[in-house]
C-alpha cells in the first residue's frame, strides 16, 4: 500500500479532504487559533487571571487547561494530517485509536459564563475553540470511520455521499436520491 494515500488505499475521501481547499482553510485557521489563544493566554489573559474574583477564577483556571488541551489535540490532529497528505505517515497509522480525536467531555459553554467575571475575549477564545474541536472530531468521525474496502456497506453513509457529489455537480435532486435509497 502506498504511505502517499493513494486510492488504491481507500483513502479517497481523505485525499479529497487533505488535498483541497477546505482542509488548506481548516488547517490555516486552527493553527492561527491555536497561536491566538497561547498570546493571549501567556499574556493579556494571564493579567486579566490575577483580577478575578475567586469562583471567576478558578474557573478560569479549569477552563484554560481544558482549552489548551483541546487546542493541542487540534493541532496535532491537523498536523496528522497534512503528514498524511504529504505522505511522510500511512493513512492506517493515522487511524490508529491513539491518534484519533472524539469528544469524551461535554464543551466548555461559554455562553453560560458571560456576565460571571471571566473576560470577554477569554470566552470568545473559548467559543471559537469549541467550535474548531467539534469540526475536528466530526472531520475525525467522518474520514476514519467510513468504511475500508472490505467492509460492510453502510448504507446511511452511502446516501450522504450520493448528496455530497450531487451537491457538489450542481446536481441535487432530493427526490432522485430518496427514491433510490428506496
Amino acid at each position: 500500500m502506498a504511505a502517499n494515500g493513494s486510492p488504491e488505499n481507500g483513502s479517497d475521501s481523505l485525499n479529497s479532504f487533505t488535498g483541497g481547499k477546505l482542509f488548506d482553510t481548516v488547517f490555516a485557521k486552527g493553527m492561527a487559533l491555536v497561536e491566538e489563544t497561547a498570546s493571549y493566554l501567556d499574556g493579556p489573559g494571564r493579567d486579566h487571571a490575577r483580577t478575578l474574583p475567586r469562583e471567576a477564577g478558578l474557573t478560569y483556571s479549569a477552563w484554560s487547561m481544558e482549552l489548551t488541551t483541546r487546542l493541542m489535540q487540534a493541532a496535532s490532529w491537523l498536523v496528522m494530517q497534512k503528514a498524511v497528505r504529504d505522505g511522510e505517515m500511512r493513512r492506517e497509522d493515522a487511524s490508529a485509536r491513539k491518534y484519533r480525536v472524539n469528544r469524551d467531555d461535554p464543551p466548555l459553554d461559554a455562553d453560560a459564563q458571560r456576565d460571571k467575571g471571566l473576560p470577554h475575549r477569554f470566552l470568545e477564545l473559548v467559543a471559537r475553540s469549541e467550535a474548531l474541536f467539534e469540526q475536528i472530531c466530526r472531520l475525525d468521525q467522518a474520514l476514519y470511520n467510513a468504511p475500508m474496502p472490505g467492509q460492510a456497506k453502510n448504507v446511511v453513509s452511502d446516501q450522504i455521499a450520493q448528496l455530497q457529489r450531487a451537491a457538489e455537480t450542481g446536481a441535487f435532486d432530493p427526490l432522485m436520491v430518496w427514491h433510490r435509497a428506496k
